[in-house]
């Protein structure tokens, strides 16, 4: 029997609705419900497509039912919600996280994925943060203990930014920015203060310093305000390499904020890597890392040419970059290389160009069926995306052995050079070549 991938025969369109006791949560509404709560919270981060994750969710439910008034318990799809996810790293699916009393730094839930496995997890942590508070080491939310002064983010990753230095380090960066114009009487930019210093320590650290925010005083710096059409106070613009600056239109949270700047960091980073299959550490890392590993096996380069080649090759960074949001690995090899890779999923010394992508939590593969265009490649990823398509187990359950190889020099192959012989010295039979009887 057929079954479509990640074994889901159809995909609801929601997991949980408003008449359930699971709280649905996104980013519009994270801070407020969870950061901002003095209740412990226990999340579950999940993926329409992912099979374990539509199983959990009548245990979850039933959890949230046995929890009401006493523990949250709350869900994020961070299919669609990625910034989220990729907020308190989550790397695959269903993760649960609990947010006791240090809502920054969530524990991540070990247990048994049953309703009573669950509950009582979530009654042991609710003793922990009860006895904690018993014996004074928390005292009420600890985002409320930041506003306060208590060092949400640190006021040095804001970049203060002036008529001098704005060109230099926003327009000529290459990088993208949030940028506050404010003004030091301004109620309103008072209270963005912390919430704007949170938001820069966090998106520096995940963003790996790629997007920045900074504040512009305009009452001083009159003529940025000036050029940027700047009316009211706080006004925040979002400022992209080659790009006219537009409005940023999401909240004033810190939650709000760091998510709106991780959304950006998405759509403006590079794609991901594309790498050849070297050794075993390249395949194993790309397919532990991501929550897909791609995989194509190109044609011999005696075959193909390293124009042909890089045609290929390029078809692949296409795709790369369509999907860069996807949590996937990229990965070549030529025919002939990694025999045991072909063999454990059914490619098989011939049909080269060939495309599969392996879910290695699973060790399940899909084979693109179709042609190895960009057509066809994104037809495939788009079914993987939506849980449609064929799946097969990878041959002996487990990433095969895989060769140690040279990288390929971007040449052109070569014919293997036959040694010359020289016949100068040999005795030829005057009847060689005469057919006897």
């Amino acid at each position: 029997m057929v079954r479509p991938f990640w074994h889901l025969p159809e995909l609801p369109d929601r997991f949980y609705s408003a008449s359930d006791d699971v709280v649905e949560l996104n980013p519009s509404n994270f801070n407020r419900e969870v950061l901002q709560s003095d209740s412990l919270w226990l999340i579950e981060f999940y993926a329409p497509w992912c099979g374990h994750c539509q199983s959990l969710t009548a245990d979850w439910k039933k959890t949230a039912t046995a929890l009401k008034g006493i523990v949250k318990v709350g869900a994020v799809d961070a299919d669609q919600h990625n910034s989220l996810g990729g907020q308190y790293s989550v790397k695959g699916f269903p993760t649960i996280k609990i947010f006791g009393a240090n809502k920054n730094k969530p524990d991540d839930y070990q247990g048994g994925r049953n309703s009573q496995a669950i509950v009582d997890g979530a009654l042991n942590a609710l003793h922990t943060l009860v006895k904690d508070r018993m014996s004074g080491r928390s005292g009420g939310s600890d985002y409320s203990r930041q506003s306060g002064g208590g060092g949400g983010g640190s006021k040095k990753d804001v970049v203060e930014l002036t008529d001098d230095n704005f060109d230099r380090l926003v327009l000529n960066s290459g990088e993208v920015w949030l940028v506050e114009f404010f003004a030091p009487w301004c109620g309103h930019c008072k209270s963005l203060e912390p919430e704007w210093a949170a938001a820069a320590s966090a998106v520096k650290e995940q963003t790996k310093d790629k997007v920045h925010l900074g504040a512009v005083d305009a009452t001083v710096h009159q003529g940025l305000a000036s050029r940027y059409g700047i009316r009211g106070f706080p006004t925040i613009k979002i400022f992209k390499k080659g790009e006219e600056p537009e409005d940023y239109q999401g909240g004033r949270t810190r939650g709000d904020i760091i998510a709106g700047a991780l959304d950006l960091f998405s759509d403006n980073a590079a794609p991901p890597e594309l790498l050849e299959i070297l050794n075993a550490d390249v395949l194993k890392k790309t397919c532990d890392d991501y929550q897909l590993c791609v995989i194509a096996v190109l044609p011999h380069i005696l075959d193909t040419g390293a124009a042909g080649r890089n045609g290929y090759l390029e078809v692949m960074m296409k795709m790369a970059e369509k999907y860069k949001k996807k949590m996937w690995g990229w990965l070549w090899t030529e025919a002939g290389v990694q025999m045991e890779l072909e063999a454990s999923l059914g490619i098989g010394g011939f049909g080269y160009p060939a495309m599969a992508a392996i879910n290695a939590r699973k060790m399940k593969f899909a084979l693109l069926k179709g042609s190895f265009s960009e057509t066809g490649i994104h037809e495939f990823l788009r079914d993987l995306s939506v849980g449609r398509g064929s799946t097969a187990t990878v041959g002996g359950g487990a990433l095969p052995n895989i060769n140690s190889i040279e990288a390929w020099d971007g040449k052109d192959g070569e014919l293997p050079v036959e040694d010359d012989y020289d016949l100068s010295d040999v005795d030829l039979d005057d009847n060689f070549g005469k057919d006897e009887l």
